[in-house]
């Protein structure tokens, strides 16, 4: 598993825990700043077999999320009223832009993070499987006041087939959009139109000519 990937998963599990650098190195018997160097700086390259395994232990994930080849039993260990890493669902954030304009190519389905979002809320939001789900982000104005360039998007790859009035990302040629989609509900053709009126829109498409990535979920921002 790439080096980048495990950083970031570990990075995104500290956070939803509430923990710091300095407990989880001590509870390796490292010191202070071991675990913050791994994360940050990437040294050591590689955690080794068992502090990796205690570390999966503590936060209750398999240990191959951590780059171990095989998983061995863990015990979960939580302090009171600690959410464990079960509570949690770790969604990869995509270097893939949605254009909220005139169309944006797909970059290389990297993840340039792991979110971890909390799994109860995760199942009130989304369709089912967590394993479809990817943030990606918003680039362009077409989708305003609703969507600003720089959004992040939570997009259910599962929620596709039954499509009704809403939000999604769709593919058009090698680019990725972000449209509202209207359904006629007399003849299922699709309205697709952006929040902003400065933009066009396409009336009474035909389903099938539409490529569907998936239905956006959640947006997030950073306040300015």
């Amino acid at each position: 598993m790439d080096s980048v990937a495990i950083r970031q998963r570990l990075d995104a599990l500290i956070t939803a825990r509430g923990e710091d650098y300095a407990s989880l190195s001590r509870l390796l018997g490292r010191n202070p700043t071991y675990v913050q160097q791994f994360v940050k700086r990437g040294v050591p390259r590689r955690l080794s077999e068992e502090d990796r395994h205690t570390l999966a232990a503590h936060f209750g994930i398999a240990e191959r999320l951590l780059g171990g080849l095989a998983d061995r039993a863990t015990t979960v260990m939580t302090r009171p009223g600690a959410a464990t890493a079960g509570d949690y669902v770790l969604i990869p954030h995509l270097d893939i832009g949605a254009s909220a304009g005139g169309g944006a190519e797909p970059g290389g389905e990297t993840p340039v993070a792991i979110l971890a979002f909390q799994s109860g809320w995760v199942r009130s939001v989304a369709s089912g499987r967590p394993e479809a789900l990817s943030v990606i982000q918003v680039e362009g104005d077409s989708m305003l006041p609703t969507l600003a360039d720089g959004d992040n998007i939570l997009v259910d790859t599962d929620d596709r087939e039954r499509l009704r009035d809403g939000i999604y990302v769709l593919r058009t040629d090698d680019a990725l959009l972000v449209k509202r989609l209207s359904v006629n509900p007399a003849t299922r053709r699709l309205t697709i139109r952006s929040d902003n009126d400065a933009y066009p829109s396409w009336d009474d498409c035909d389903p099938s000519t539409v490529a569907v990535i998936g239905r956006v979920v959640w947006v997030g921002r950073r306040l300015a």
